[in-house]
């Protein structure tokens, strides 16, 4: 059989590609003959024409093949397997019965480039270890099945965005793990190492989209969506985030230079009043705006009061009050087009909350 490793190796061979030929699969808790024939309308023909407004599914859930061999960093790290097992519990609570539900599937290397450079995703399949851990980074962690994860990370990302940008669902949440809004096109960092939020962005704008804005509340900065596409004029960049904390970048002075970055730093201790206050005076009015045609959302859960990895005081509400938000501006001025992508979060029992919260949100209660 051919690893992603080999696969990988040679720049030639390209991975399948995302949302073709791949198979679906629901969560065994939920899933069911009718959400499987969802499933299928919405990711089996992907046509140029999208369907009428009554015929296209409020939510699509993409999540990795059950029996895939997990990230596992080992005992101590933090984004751990149990993340992924937390948020798959979340997902199958009754009221997300109905959602449609799809397999992500690994990325492209077509789909890797439009962001990557081709010696970095060739470094990255040669240090994927057969067995054990390595430590390509300070603090990046491989076990046999990382970059199968990753490339299941990208993969979800490029067919969530394409189920929404053709009109096959309304909005879309990509549960999968690693992370990846700190991954630079050179480098992994930040447990991040594939970036999935820019590769999204980038395939929307292939299937015709003028303008798209990823917009992060996770509690540590996107520097690498920000560094991607600093000179991006098509692509805005707004991010609520706890400084200082890692990475270090994220200032209000940091603007990008078309100004189509946003910065509204937080600081240690700050609640859900402070935090909605930050979207509603600073992140919305650009937003609106900007006009995107699509938000891909950079959906991080580590701001939570209880994550060990930030200083932050939210809770789950104050994640589904800000999603709510972010429905009904999209359904205001952008066909309702939402692509949530997981990153942060590494408290299991607050990320299966706050996850809850935010799918919620995304279907409108």
């Amino acid at each position: 059989m051919t690893s992603s490793r080999d696969t990988l190796g040679r720049a030639s061979a390209l991975l399948p590609l995302a949302g073709r030929e791949n198979a679906l699969s629901g969560d065994s808790a939920v899933s069911s003959t009718a959400v499987t024939r969802r499933a299928a309308l919405i990711l089996g023909a992907l046509a140029p024409l999208p369907l009428c407004a009554e015929a296209r599914e409020n939510l699509l859930l993409v999540l990795p093949p059950e029996g895939a061999a997990p990230h596992d960093p080992g005992p101590g790290a933090f984004d751990r397997p149990e993340r992924l097992a937390a948020v798959r519990r979340a997902l199958a609570r009754s009221e997300f019965a109905m959602a449609a539900r799809a397999e992500a599937p690994k990325a492209s290397l077509e789909a890797l480039l439009t962001i990557h450079d081709s010696a970095y995703v060739e470094r990255l399949s040669a240090a994927a270890p057969r067995d054990g851990v390595v430590r390509p980074g300070p603090d990046i962690i491989m076990s046999p099945g990382t970059l199968d994860a990753a490339l299941y990370a990208a993969g979800g990302a490029v067919l969530a965005t394409e189920a929404v940008m053709r009109g096959r669902a309304k909005c879309a949440f990509v549960a999968t793990r690693p992370p990846g809004h700190h991954a630079l096109p050179s480098e992994a960092m930040g447990f991040c190492f594939f970036n999935n939020a820019a590769i999204a962005a980038r395939h929307a704008l292939a299937l015709g989209a003028e303008r798209v804005a990823i917009l992060d509340f996770d509690a540590h900065h996107g520097n690498g969506v920000q560094r991607i596409f600093w000179s991006e004029k098509r692509v805005l960049y707004a991010s609520t985030h706890q400084m200082p904390l890692f990475p270090g970048t994220g200032a209000v002075s940091e603007q990008g230079e078309h100004g189509n970055i946003v910065n509204a730093p937080l600081v240690k201790g700050d609640g859900g009043e402070i935090f909605a206050e930050a979207w509603r005076e600073r992140i919305f009015p650009a937003l609106a705006a900007f006009g995107p045609d699509l938000l891909v959302l950079c959906a991080g859960f580590d701001g939570h009061k209880h994550d060990p990895l930030a200083g932050l005081k939210l809770e789950a509400e104050d994640f589904r009050a800000l999603t709510l938000r972010l429905r009904d501006f999209a359904d205001r001025r952008c066909g309702g087009r939402i692509v949530s992508l997981l990153e942060g979060g590494y408290r299991a029992e607050d990320l299966e909350a706050s996850v809850a919260a935010h799918v919620e949100a995304l279907m409108g209660a």
